[in-house]
């Protein structure tokens, strides 16, 4: 009777033994079949309507006197055309950013500094407002003529994604001088940049762009990207939901203050050297927090 029992779990012992080999020769071979396709992931995302607070969770009104608050700006400096082949050499003294009155003047001058024809400044909110979604509003009156190239957009901070464009960049209001009056609001990622020509991007006409005040702003959300000037909104780029190539706006981003001179896109008509100096007048910033759902 131990016989057979011995002779049944050798026998059972064999067979599974030849399956094993047979399932370890059948997997072998799977590769030879190529590999198995697996779909990207998309993930649709859902406008959920978010507000803003109304009451800023950060601002300046610009009440003091001489230099710009240290507490609320730094300033990026050097004369290095900032990819754009620009000819202006940035400065952070009350030379070229300077507070009366009520307002900042950003002002940019033809005078060498650097080994550039020209001094401006380049304001930055990085280390001192860095935020993730919300309401960037911004009063300015923009200074004008051909050469000037003023601008108030947003870069991320910490460039998780890489280094441009990739970590993405929202251009809140571009104004080129021999455009008078012709503003831009843009958003560039890896998938649409203007060095591919697939940025998205509207012009607005703002009539006295350069003789008085208008306001300039963005909403913020996980799910748009979307501009309003003087309270009308005027672009809308939503989240595709296929990843931060076309949408890495979901990073920490600051907000810049600058007048350009020249460059690629501001010098394309030549520069008016009978203009200097220009300035880009600004009543107040204000950002205003998202409110979660």
């Amino acid at each position: 009777m131990i016989d057979l029992v011995i002779y049944f779990k050798r026998a059972i012992f064999a067979v599974l033994t030849i399956f094993t080999i047979g399932f370890s020769s059948c997997s072998k071979k799977m590769p030879e079949d190529g590999p198995v396709y697996v779909p990207p992931v998309t993930v649709t995302p859902v406008d959920k309507a978010w507000t803003f607070d109304t009451t800023p969770t950060w601002s300046d009104e610009f009440t003091n006197s001489g230099a710009p608050l240290a507490s609320n700006w730094d300033y990026d400096t050097g004369g290095s055309g900032w990819g754009n082949n620009e000819l202006e050499y940035y400065t952070n003294t009350t030379n070229n950013a300077n507070v009366a009155n009520g307002v900042l003047t950003i002002t940019a001058k033809k005078e060498s500094m650097g080994g550039m024809a020209y001094t401006s400044s380049r304001m930055v909110t990085r280390g001192k407002l860095d935020a993730l979604y919300g309401r960037f509003e911004i009063k300015a009156k923009l200074p004008y003529g051909k050469g000037t190239w003023p601008a108030i957009w947003m870069l991320p901070t910490d460039r998780a994604y890489g280094d441009w464009p990739k970590s993405g960049e929202i251009d809140i209001m571009e104004h080129v001088g021999y455009d008078q009056d012709n503003v831009h609001f843009s958003t560039h990622t890896e998938a649409y940049n203007f060095k591919i020509n697939t940025q998205k991007t509207i012009t607005k006409k703002i009539e006295g762009a350069s003789t008085t005040f208008h306001v300039y702003r963005v909403d913020w959300t996980p799910y748009a990207v979307r501009g309003y000037y003087d309270d009308v909104k005027v672009f809308e780029f939503t989240n595709e939901g296929t990843g931060y190539k076309v949408w890495p706006f979901d990073k920490k981003f600051h907000l810049l203050l600058n007048i350009a001179v020249g460059g690629d896109w501001g010098g394309a008509q030549g520069i008016d050297d009978s203009i200097w100096p220009q300035k880009m007048e600004v009543d107040y910033v204000r950002y205003y927090k998202m409110i979660e759902k």
